[in-house]
């Protein structure tokens, strides 16, 4: 008998302990469009029960707040409209972030594991004297998470007792959260001081019909074996045929090949694309780290022997030259 109103005590403390939980999702937009890896986000932040509010920052993001305030999931989102956010510089949110700590003191704050995600959260975590843990892939209670390790290669369990939990989010290791059903309320928080140490200049991107590289369904990439930016032509019409978009290797970048913004791998793009394509990439664990969650992997390389075909569901061993243009022509019939 003592047993089991001690299990029962324990389910009800469990559940008062998610009742007082909060979490902050720090939203990342361009102020038009909501980035995927927000939702996921959103749905990492709702398995730590509480509510879930998010924070949309920017010069003229009542758009982004009105497409977040559907969002499955989400109680509240905070508003903060200012030129000094402009571009999201880490350096203009970090006292914004501290100053809605202080007026609301969440539990949790967290955002995805993009670039911006991991800019951002540890300068938050340092001002509130707490250790960030990045790369969750799993959420096992409140204070318990699972993280990525070893450019995503390893997985390691960590308990948390900070007062405040700071974390990123691996957005393909949680499903979007759902558009639809949400009902938040909008409510304006007032901008911080500004800080000034850092201006937002311009942004220059790689504009293409194909689809985006983090949500496309399907993706081609390349790498070194291509020789040449002249090469991933062969990609292009590759992707073309396929609806897909285009991602490079870092070795293919660092060589001058494409632009930094194809970049697929730990310090790049994460990506979990329904098909991936890998040609000419030889799988270095950097690379594999940012798209080893695609459902389905082809590798294409002459080198029997390449790391990329321990990880891939199909393999062909051939010379990339020749087997592309093939496959441009199998996929014209």
């Amino acid at each position: 008998m003592l047993k089991a109103i001690s299990k029962a005590n324990v389910r009800t403390l469990s559940g008062l302990l998610q009742r007082f939980q909060s979490t902050l999702v720090v939203a990342e937009h361009t102020n038009e469009t909501l980035t995927p890896i927000t939702l996921s986000a959103i749905t990492a932040a709702s398995k730590l029960g509480g509510e879930v509010s998010c924070l949309v920052a920017g010069t003229n993001c009542a758009k982004v707040a009105e497409q977040l305030s559907q969002v499955d999931g989400v109680k509240k989102i905070l508003v903060a409209q200012n030129d000094a956010y402009k571009g999201l510089l880490p350096e203009e949110l970090t006292p914004l972030i501290l100053a809605t700590q202080e007026q609301f003191s969440f539990t949790h704050i967290c955002a995805g594991a993009s670039a911006f995600g991991k800019n951002l959260l540890p300068r938050v975590a340092a001002k509130l004297d707490v250790a960030p843990i990045s790369d969750i892939v799993e959420i096992k209670s409140s204070d318990t998470f699972v993280r990525t390790i070893y450019a995503g290669n390893a997985l390691s369990t960590v308990k948390c007792n900070e007062k405040i939990k700071v974390f990123t989010v691996r957005g393909t290791s949680f499903e979007p959260a759902a558009h639809g059903k949400g009902s938040a309320t909008l409510e304006q928080v007032s901008s911080a001081s500004h800080v000034g140490i850092s201006e937002w200049l311009e942004q220059n991107l790689t504009k293409s019909d194909r689809p985006e590289l983090t949500s496309a369904k399907a993706v081609v990439s390349g790498g070194r074996g291509l020789k040449s930016g002249e090469n991933f032509k062969l990609l292009y019409d590759l992707a073309d045929k396929l609806n897909a978009a285009v991602g490079a290797s870092r070795a293919a970048v660092d060589a001058g090949y494409v632009p930094n913004d194809m970049q697929v791998g730990q310090t790049g793009k994460i990506v979990a694309p329904e098909l991936y394509i890998a040609v000419g990439i030889s799988g270095a664990i950097q690379h594999l780290a940012g798209m080893k969650d695609s459902k389905t992997i082809v590798a294409i390389n002459k080198d029997p022997e390449a790391p990329i075909f321990q990880v891939a569901d199909y393999g062909l061993v051939a010379d990339l030259f020749k087997a592309v243009p093939e496959m441009i022509e199998t996929l014209k019939k």
